[in-house]
């Protein structure tokens, strides 16, 4: 029996993790550092397939102000904007010779618009991302959510959970320690019920203030993700959020770290930097990027 042959060609992919030194730690990207000739469908097709919390294409980019452009993927779900893929791809475009000799400061094209990126140069990079422009949305209330943790009223911390967003809308729920953040468990039905008539995809955020910052876990089901080793699209807003109750500083060069990822074995450090008071400069997420993998996709 005779088949018929359908022509292929190679697509190369690298697997790095991000927000960690550690191989294996952090949150895994995949990122596509020659996407042209895919269209929106397979994208969602291959970042079904590889099953990370997110998948990166890169393109020549249309706007004179950016490097490239870049598309994120979920498995189920493109994104606008999401910080662990820009700077994921931010190391790749860096690790591959890609960004100018002594260029410190690019920028790339998202769905959300241009994200500025910022390199500080060490014997390892550490690579920052500016916040895309942070919305206050709905105040919820503590006893639903509280359930939709599977947990009592009396864990959460007394300041209302709310909804922010950078372009990723995500409910912010402070609770009173780590051990109450380790002990969450997300019910679907709760979050359903806290969504009501909410339209898109909702991240809900579980953190506890520390000294050096917060302890996080973040869960994502409609976005096909149960639970995110690190989410630098929400630590922005988290920083927001932390300064309007009082656990962060408002003074330009205030820092902060969001430990993530511990509960699922990818611990993950978020760093953060007001820029201006209270960030009226922008707020930046940023962190280090491990290089683990190189592979080919034939289609």
């Amino acid at each position: 029996m005779n088949l018929a042959m359908t022509s292929t060609r190679p697509y190369r992919y690298r697997v790095v993790d991000v927000f960690t030194t550690q191989p294996l730690e952090g949150n895994a990207l995949a990122v596509f550092p020659d996407a042209v000739g895919l269209d929106t469908a397979t994208m969602q097709k291959i970042a079904r397939e590889l099953n990370l919390s997110e998948t990166t294409f890169i393109f020549p980019s249309s706007r004179p102000d950016c490097l490239a452009q870049v598309r994120i993927f979920t498995p189920a779900y493109e994104m606008r904007f999401a910080g662990h893929p820009t700077i994921g791809t931010s190391f790749v475009l860096l690790d591959e010779g890609r960004i100018p000799a002594g260029c410190t400061r690019f920028n790339l094209d998202e769905k959300v618009g241009a994200v500025p990126i910022r390199i500080e140069a060490s014997a390892r990079p550490l690579l920052w991302l500016t916040t895309p422009p942070i919305s206050k949305g709905t105040v919820f209330e503590r006893n639903a959510c509280a359930r939709a943790l599977g947990l009592s009223p009396g864990e959460l911390l007394e300041p209302a959970p709310q909804l922010l967003s950078a372009g990723n809308p995500t409910l912010f729920i402070p609770v009173r320690d780590p051990g109450t953040v380790d002990h969450a468990s997300l019910d679907l039905a709760g979050v359903k019920a806290l969504k009501g008539t909410f339209a898109e995809p909702l991240c809900v955020f579980v953190f506890a203030p520390t000294a050096g910052g917060a302890y996080s876990r973040m869960f994502a089901p409609e976005h096909g993700i149960i639970e995110d080793p690190a989410t630098g699209s929400s630590t922005g807003p988290l920083a927001a959020y932390m300064m309007e109750h009082g656990w962060l500083g408002r003074t330009a060069g205030t820092k902060m770290v969001s430990e993530q990822g511990v509960k699922m074995g990818r611990r993950s450090e978020l760093h953060v930097q007001l820029n201006g008071d209270a960030g009226r400069d922008g707020i930046e997420v940023g962190g280090y990027v491990t290089a683990v993998a190189e592979a080919t996709l034939q289609i």
